[in-house]
């Protein structure tokens, strides 16, 4: 009669404690893609700030002497950010849960251009700063391109004024 009530505890510990990683497991399916999206959402506006302070030291440089340079520190966690000179463009684009604008239209913020694109469970996001007709944009004195993307350790961009006209604001690394 010892031995089977024995054998009967360890069948209910074994019982409750599967019942405990269901529920662990059934909790954790739900939450996380709520937690990634909360993340994604951070760093998306953490993201549109860093845009925000780039535009302002272009700003700043544009409209200051010739030969004026400025630095600028900024960390990408996720994503990717793409210097596009050809085009005048600085583009930040990251895969994100989080809907940060309305899918398939373009919203403005300020001076940032913000298109979101639904791809299946993931989401494009598309931050666009634009300086057509307002700044001639180089990359290291060149119209070449450069995509700078995550990395553990910050980036150091260089903001000058080169003069001209348009003016020629070059960003280097």
């Amino acid at each position: 009669m010892v031995i089977k009530k024995r054998g009967q505890v360890w069948v209910e510990t074994v019982t409750y404690t599967l019942i405990a990683f269901i529920m662990i497991g059934l909790i954790l399916s739900f939450a996380k893609p709520k937690i990634e999206e909360a993340k994604h959402k951070s760093i998306l506006e953490q993201s549109a700030q860093m845009l925000r302070e780039i535009d302002t030291i272009i700003q700043n440089v544009g409209e200051e002497s010739v030969g004026n340079k400025r630095k600028i520190e900024m960390e990408l966690k996720e994503g990717s950010l793409e210097i596009k000179p050809s085009e005048n463009l600085i583009i930040f684009e990251m895969n994100s849960r989080y809907l940060y604008s309305e899918p398939g239209e373009k919203v403005s913020e300020g001076p940032i251009s913000i298109e979101t694109v639904e791809k299946g469970k993931y989401n494009e996001v598309k931050m666009t700063l634009n300086y057509s007709g307002e700044y001639n944009i180089t990359q290291g004195n060149s119209l070449n391109g450069k995509i700078l993307s995550k990395a553990p350790q910050p980036y150091s961009l260089y903001i000058s004024n080169k003069g001209g006209t348009p003016t020629k604001v070059d960003i280097e690394l």
